[in-house]
């Protein structure tokens, strides 16, 4: 029984298991083929004797007539020089029939012949040794029978037995492990070779690839079986595999319906089959959570969350919170996160945020300061195109409204208007055009590609996604309409294969099994229409561009890059380089910053791996430095 076990260590003991079942045949699969072949001699020594162990060495034998030449026959194809070289009987040595036989063997388990042996005839005052060798025939065919998971083409060019070549025993036990360890790196650890005949010049190799009879799921008293089954990778009726059956266990486990996830196998009713056996050991999954946050703009934060994964065993999940502080957040979430080609996911919440000490900029100047009160409701739901896709759509629905308090004035706004009569005018223009009070409306459609490995333990691979955004707003009386579009793509790179052969070190290949990463996100988006002000893009803050404040660049245009360098020095502890660039913009507006001006932000950055998540504490440096701290990676 295997329990939690690490995808290294569950592939040691499917292995160990597939090895077992198929120790014999394999073994033995060769030595059982070479019956085929026909023997001319009557005093063969052959690989099916038991070998006696090896004498201790003995002084020469003086006894025997002295050799005075030695020769070769039969071999036809097979080099002279290269069969002689396994001979240790030499001229002018005293003949000694022991070692002439072990000599025979030799030249035997080169492989290259059904029979040896060899014959001793007088000459002059000596005698004359000749090894008497019958080679196999040629190889005319190889075929493959059995194989479904590879072509007879591909396992052909993974071997070295070739057509025309002599048939060499010992290279083919070769190209049959070769074969069995190209199942293996794909995954397919039970796959075997179940025999190997020669009829003539044709050598027909057959393949027994594993099915999966039946899949057990057992121990699940909530959770219902159905639910279980959406996240099985392995199927009844597919081959075996190893990779599939991975990701299946790390699945499960990773959904926080159980505490323990067990796989057995049992032998189907076919000697060829398998039955999995799952054991599933039920866990708590609603959980209480608790979180700290610090920004140098929005200050410390923090706040408490309940979540329960597995609602009535159906996979539903339930979320509630809130956050304190300068940025304040209350939630309640009711969703299904999963999907697939028939199931749609689906998700409803309401929400409430207060923030204190919003910023309004206009040419890097702070204006104004301000409180903001925003509430509002969503539903969402979505599917893939097939059920093994990688491409979704999901759609979003939210109302909201924004109400804006204490509207303070700024030194930057009083410097611009000294003029008592102009400062409240230009006041009363930004309150009523700019700051955006009111009811908004949007329903967003976004396309999806899901690129990322599944089969590995860190992340590798690629995520693109392009949303179009229709939005309709009434702020102070005046109605607006437009639409947004925007497209965001991550990368996730491991740079130590690409680059250890030119800097020869290791510390590139990380920490066990998390390489060292390179990570990147690239935003780009634009809008038509006439875009409110609360509905415009931003850039800046600890979700964006790291070095400025919260929403510093504003605009119907933004383009946004995020690149970090992720080192794992310890496996709870990960240093992080970054550089953000990026900006938005709105030429001809107030609130809007130059064409030419963007914003960049080198910094470093600390990950801990803790029980409560992966606590992030990140140092930038932009228009001013700034550090965030909160849980979990940027992307």
């Amino acid at each position: 029984m295997l329990k939690r076990a690490k995808p290294f260590a569950l592939a040691l003991i499917i292995v160990a298991f597939a090895a077992t079942s198929a120790l014999s045949a394999e073994e033995n699969v060769l030595e059982n083929a070479a019956e085929n072949i026909p023997s001319a001699q009557t005093e063969t020594v052959s690989p099916d004797k038991p070998q006696e162990p090896a004498p201790a060495p003995e002084e020469e034998d003086l006894t025997g007539p002295v050799i005075v030449s030695m020769d070769l026959q039969g071999n036809q194809e097979v080099n002279h020089d290269h069969i002689m070289s396994v001979v240790t009987s030499k001229v002018g040595q005293h003949v000694d029939e022991e070692k002439l036989r072990k000599d025979a063997e030799a030249i035997f388990e080169l492989g290259f012949f059904n029979a040896t042996d060899y014959k001793v005839t007088d000459e002059g005052d000596g005698v004359k040794v000749t090894f008497l060798v019958q080679e196999n025939p040629k190889v005319g065919e190889i075929k493959f029978v059995g194989n479904t998971v590879y072509s007879e083409d591909k396992l052909k060019s993974a071997i070295f037995t070739q057509p025309g070549m002599i048939f060499n025993r010992t290279f083919f036990r070769n190209d049959l492990q070769r074969i069995k360890e190209k199942y293996q790196e794909d995954g397919y650890v039970m796959a075997n070779v179940k025999d190997v005949k020669i009829d003539g010049d044709v050598i027909t190799v057959e393949i027994i690839e594993p099915k999966i009879s039946e899949i057990v799921i057992q121990g699940n008293k909530i959770t219902k079986k159905k639910i279980i089954e959406r996240y099985l990778k392995i199927k009844v009726g597919e081959l075996f595999n190893a990779n599939k059956l991975r990701l299946t266990l790390n699945r499960l486990q990773g959904l926080g319906y159980f505490s323990d996830v067990n796989v057995n196998f049992e032998p189907g009713e076919n000697p060829d089959d398998v039955i999995i056996v799952l054991t599933v050991e039920e866990a708590r999954t609603g959980k209480l959570g608790f979180n700290v946050a610090y920004g140098t703009q929005s200050g410390f934060g923090g706040g408490m969350s309940y979540e329960n994964f597995n609602i009535g065993g159906a996979g539903l999940k339930l979320s509630v919170g809130f956050e304190l502080g300068d940025r304040e957040e209350y939630w309640l979430s009711f969703e299904q996160p999963y999907m697939s080609g028939k199931v749609a996911a689906w998700k409803v919440g309401i929400y409430k945020r207060a923030w204190d000490d919003v910023y309004y900029y206009d040419n890097d100047k702070r204006y104004l300061e301000y409180d903001r009160d925003k509430y509002g409701a969503f539903i969402g739901f979505g599917k893939k195109f097939r059920d093994e896709s990688k491409y979704n759509w999901y759609m979003l629905l939210d109302w909201h409204n924004t109400k804006n308090d204490n509207v303070r004035e700024r030194d930057g706004f009083r410097e611009d208007f000294p003029n008592d009569a102009k400062r409240a005018q230009e006041l009363k223009r930004i309150k009523e055009e700019e700051l955006g009070e009111g009811t908004y409306y949007s329903a967003t459609l976004s396309f999806r590609r899901f690129n990322i490995d599944e089969y590995l333990p860190y992340t590798r691979g690629d995520v693109e996604s392009l949303s179009f955004q229709f939005g309709k707003a009434n702020v102070e009386d005046t109605d607006y309409t437009y639409m947004k579009y925007w497209l965001e793509s991550k990368f996730y790179f491991p740079v130590g294969n690409f680059l250890k052969d030119i800097f020869e070190t290791t510390f590139l290949n990380g920490y066990e099994d998390k390489p060292v990463l390179f990570a990147a996100r690239l935003i780009a988006g634009s809008s038509t229409g006439d875009v409110p002000y609360d509905e415009m893009y931003t850039v800046g803050g600890d979700t964006t561009l790291r070095g400025y404040d919260d929403d510093y660049y504003r605009g119907r245009n933004m383009v946004l890059g995020n690149f970090e360098l992720r080192i794992p020095m310890q496996k709870m502890l990960s240093f992080v380089l970054f550089y953000d660039v990026g900006r938005a913009w709105d030429m001809g507006s107030y609130n809007s910053k130059g064409n030419d001006d963007w914003g960049s932000s080198p910094g470093i950055g600390i990950r801990l791996n803790t029980p409560l998540g992966n606590l992030r504490l990140d140092y930038a440096d932009g228009d001013e430095g700034r550090f965030h701290f909160g849980f979990g990676e940027l992307f």
